[in-house]
């Protein structure tokens, strides 16, 4: 049951009331509830904690109130004449006199503190704007509502705090002036992208934050950018790809195709994520079966600092394959000065191959250390990526995809995935795509399924398989679809490309 009003957000009274007054005062509350006669004390002190709650999880009311300073009075007025009113009341009635008194205290210094948030607001956003605005675009520091609250959350619609305002820099060398500025103005920075992440790595945990979005950050050079270049001991060469933290993650998937080549980092969220969130989230997707997540298949990354340097990441004799099987894996770390070109220092990072991954688990997601690599997998909490050059990976040939749905029990299901990775542990054949889904996201994302059965799958295995005998491929597809229905489940093998993608659409 809920007795604040206004409220519209998923946090409870309890946790409003935590948040405002503290959990001691949730707990106070609890005892007074049972001596109410007429409730008429506590629905006053929720209407002051609903018209708080209301205007600090609003920002269009905040602007309201902050361009009219005789509205903000009136509010403030009100909110004092509601806690005077209880404490009026509180004289007639003796009942737990004391415990009621301990609530008015810190209702009181609630609203104290939402009156002095409005003038430390409106002074802090002041100096961040005119400092920022000497060394960046006007039209590159947004303070209104529509982009506070549309960089409040990211895909995990979580929303702690909003944050002061946006940075929206129009190249890196612009965002780097911007992160030493912050510095100075003790503001916490948050890295933006696509804001498709489902971990709430996008999230402002405190109003005194900007969020800079990198989506303008689209320099690639079309083919151009795909080079051949030396990474490795061995005399031959690996095609890469260069691009800005910005781009797309779908087209430079597309930008590779159209060479006959692939990039290997193939989240779900391909069509709107972003390189930079690629890296910070050592993304991985459908191919990383084979080709591994973007530890993998990095070759160097370019990124600004929490002390405001230019830092580029090199690997050092990359192995072209996955970063695990190395006993160890080597980086160049080279800080820049501020001009991006004058070298302060250089530094030899190495790491036990075995550190990256647990054996026998394909991604170790408890290890966001990584042996201390800068950048990857850390979720912007180190730095801004602004660029990065990716390994690409030469386009397999013959493939089919292969849609499993099963229905049976959940034991019988894992029994059939077994049997089936199995298949391709010796085979000439290679599984260049692999996701298992279970029912929970299936339902989430509204999945529409292959089979007769009107039931959602309990399960959902999509498989591509590629390898160089067009028969061979065809038999091994057959005999996953096989293995599927000895273990209670339907399977559809899909030859055509616009049929293979739209399998991995529908997902």
């Amino acid at each position: 049951m809920r007795e604040i009003p206004y409220n519209y957000t998923s946090l409870t009274d309890e946790g409003i009331v935590s948040r405002l007054l503290g959990k001691k005062v949730w707990q106070w509350l609890l005892q007074l509830q049972n001596e109410r006669k007429t409730g008429r004390s506590a629905r006053m002190l929720f209407e002051v904690l609903g018209d708080i709650w209301v205007v600090l999880r609003n920002p269009y009311l905040q602007e309201d109130l902050l361009s009219n300073k005789k509205r903000l009075a009136l509010l403030v007025e009100a909110l004092h004449h509601r806690l005077q009113s209880i404490e009026s009341r509180r004289a007639v009635n003796n009942a737990n006199n004391h415990l009621v008194g301990l609530v008015l205290e810190e209702a009181y210094l609630a609203v104290k503190k939402f009156e002095d948030f409005f003038l430390e607001f409106v002074s802090l956003r002041k100096k961040a704007v005119s400092s920022l605005a000497k060394i960046a675009a006007k039209n590159n520091i947004l303070t209104d509502p529509f982009s506070r609250v549309s960089h409040v959350t990211d895909a995990s619609d979580w929303r702690i705090e909003y944050p002061l305002l946006v940075l929206a820099p129009d190249s890196p060398e612009e965002a780097q002036r911007m992160v030493q500025t912050c510095i100075k103005l003790g503001l916490t920075m948050v890295p933006r992208g696509g804001g498709t992440g489902y971990t709430g790595g996008a999230i402002p945990l405190t109003w005194k934050s900007v969020v800079i979005n990198t989506e303008k950050w689209l320099d690639v050079s079309g083919v151009s950018c795909i080079q051949l270049k030396h990474l490795h001991k061995e005399p031959s060469k690996a095609f890469t790809i260069s691009t800005q933290a910005g781009v797309v993650t779908q087209t430079v998937s597309e930008m590779a195709k159209s060479q006959g080549l692939v990039f290997a980092v193939d989240p779900t969220s391909a069509s709107a994520s972003c390189i930079g969130g690629n890296i910070a989230m050592n993304a991985g997707g459908k191919k990383a079966v084979l080709w591994g997540t973007a530890v993998d298949n990095l070759y160097s990354w370019r990124m600004i600092n929490p002390q405001g340097l230019w830092l580029e990441v090199t690997r050092l004799d990359h192995n072209l394959g996955k970063i695990h099987e190395e006993d160890w894996a080597h980086f160049e770390l080279c800080y820049f000065q501020p001009n991006g070109t004058t070298l302060l220092d250089r530094k030899i990072l190495s790491i036990p191959g075995k550190e990256f991954r647990k054996v026998g688990l394909g991604k170790d997601v408890s290890d966001k250390f990584l042996g201390g690599l800068p950048g990857v997998q850390k979720e912007g909490t180190d730095g801004l990526i602004v660029s990065a050059t990716w390994v690409l990976h030469t386009y397999p040939q013959n493939t089919r995809t292969v849609c499993l749905e099963f229905f049976g029990n959940y034991h019988t299901s894992v029994l059939g995935l077994v049997a089936i990775k199995q298949l391709f542990d010796e085979q000439v054949v290679q599984l260049t795509g692999f996701e298992h889904l279970d029912k929970r996201y299936l339902r989430a994302v509204g999945y529409a399924t292959k089979s007769p059965s009107a039931e959602l799958p309990n399960m959902l295995l999509l498989l591509d398989l590629s390898g160089p005998d067009l028969s061979l491929v065809a038999k091994l597809a057959s005999e996953c679809v096989r293995l599927a229905n000895l273990h209670g489940g339907q399977g559809f093998v899909a030859v055509q490309e616009s049929i293979q993608k739209k399998f991995w659409e529908d997902r």
